[in-house]
């Protein structure tokens, strides 16, 4: 039987790794989807596209707005953004591969792999290594010397290696944490150096094409762009409005921020990740090699931001994820992995001016919450009949109505993260009372029906709102 349509499974469009099975987050993602749709366009988002795995399992995905305004392209799991610095990731695997191999190591510095390195540096700095490249501790700028996020005109590397030259450290090495796009530059020219072929080959013989990533480039495919390519959009001016964006070429810089991907690509990047470490073995990497990519090799002096081998390394409620983020112009994106319980959450968004780690913490938050609650060991078979939206006039605002196991969650909109529900338990027919934090019963909560029987309005504390779908 067809659910009404807030409660429908919005994880249907999910692909599987492993065997396919029922999951277990149903009210959870049902809620979700019906956030993300009234979220994207509170936030004026031209298109989203996000994700959870589990495992070996993509259990969510979906896509909200649209890929492309002016054809009107819905946004999908399978469309394929620019995911800028979540490149880096894939240059930080080469390197680990080739060290693995024993063509480098990572305290090998880099003027002995790439002999025209002489960047100017500070007195009484050490060298630079392979190592200080990978955790952003060189001390290196920031980027090439040329205005290429103002411009889009990308550097060739050839350009990238005349003008380092001119250039000078900002820090003595092991100094400061400095994000640099071009020391991570310099990482894919040492994958060319070492392996003998050049990046764009390297990366899809030995990382690409055995994990089956086939809408992943180093690349802006340009001749799917405005298609199953998400065209690219500006912040919004003060009235509200975005642009549309050119597409780009990043060329001497695309080991920092060139590929382009999916969620469902970037799904098994992460599986790959579960994978490896629960097996062992090798797999494209050592498992040892992963797991240290994964451990904190830096810390900053501020004692909050931490580095790994590519990845950044947090804790977020006490839980460790590894992740990157991407912003170039017209996308941000984010992919966030918790190794120990094989959970990864992917944000897409064809737009700047957003906060992706938003829309990472609502997945987050209330996959952790319907966790804690184990609202898939609760159900009351007819909470169904409540679900909807509701409006509230004349004052506006909408108020969504979903299950939450044997409960209903109220969720007013708009809303940063849907954990910022109200539940509400029934204690009669169509009379709840909400669920205080400390598990004590609040105020009543009822429906009222029409004649026919059907769900008109929801009451709470004296005032009601209209059931608008």
């Amino acid at each position: 039987m067809l659910k009404r349509i807030l409660c429908l499974l919005a994880f249907s469009t999910g692909i599987t790794f492993g065997q396919s099975k029922p999951s277990v987050y149903a009210d959870a993602f049902t809620l979700l989807d019906e956030w993300f749709k009234a979220q994207t366009e509170f936030d004026n988002l031209p298109g989203i596209s996000v994700g959870v795995v589990k495992d070996q399992q993509l259990i969510w995905s979906h896509g909200y707005g649209k890929a492309d305004i002016a054809k009107n392209i819905p946004a999908q799991p399978n469309t394929i953004y620019s995911i800028c610095s979540i490149s880096k990731l894939f240059t930080s695997v080469a390197i680990m591969q080739l060290r693995d191999a024993g063509k480098l190591r990572l305290d090998d510095e880099v003027s002995a792999l790439l002999p025209w390195f002489n960047i100017k540096q500070l007195p009484d700095s050490g060298p630079i290594t392979v190592r200080m490249l990978l955790t952003h501790s060189s001390g290196l700028p920031r980027e090439s010397d040329f205005p290429y996020w103002s411009d889009s005109n990308f550097p060739s590397k050839e350009q990238v290696i005349a003008k380092l030259g001119d250039q000078k450290a900002i820090y003595p090495t092991s100094t400061y944490l400095q994000y640099s796009n071009l020391g991570m530059s310099l990482l894919g020219y040492i994958v060319e150096q070492v392996s003998g072929v050049s990046y764009e080959q390297y990366i899809n013989d030995n990382i690409l094409k055995p994990l089956r990533l086939a809408d992943t480039r180093t690349y802006f495919p340009q001749e799917l762009w405005h298609g199953r390519m998400a065209t690219g959009y500006s912040d919004a001016s003060r009235k509200g409005e975005r642009r549309m964006l050119d597409k780009f070429d990043t060329k001497g810089i695309t080991p920092a921020a060139g590929y382009t991907s999916t969620v469902e690509d970037l799904a098994r990047f992460a599986s790959w990740q579960f994978r490896l470490l629960e097996k062992g073995g090798t797999e494209i990497l050592k498992a040892s090699t992963l797991r240290e990519m994964h451990n904190v090799q830096y810390m900053d002096q501020n004692w909050r931001t931490s580095w790994g081998l590519g990845f950044t390394v947090a804790q977020v409620e006490g839980k460790t994820f590894v992740s990157h983020g991407g912003f170039c112009p017209g996308y941000q994106t984010l992919l966030q992995i918790n190794p120990k319980d094989k959970l990864a959450f992917i944000v897409m968004i064809n737009a700047i001016g957003t906060d992706p780690n938003k829309y990472f913490e609502a997945m987050r938050s209330i996959v952790a919450k319907a966790t804690d609650d184990k609202i898939d060991e609760k159900k009351e078979n007819d909470l169904e009949q409540y679900c909807g939206l509701y409006g509230f006039k004349p004052w506006g605002g909408e108020m969504i109505v979903s299950t939450w196991g044997d409960k209903l969650a109220l969720l007013y909109m708009p809303n940063d993260n849907p954990k910022n529900m109200v539940l509400a338990s029934r204690v009669k027919d169509d009379t709840f009372r909400r669920v205080r934090d400390d598990g004590a019963l609040g105020e009543e909560i009822t429906f009222e029906r029409d004649k026919a029987g059907k769900i008109i309005k929801i009451w709470r504390s004296s005032n009601y709102r209209l059931k608008l779908k």
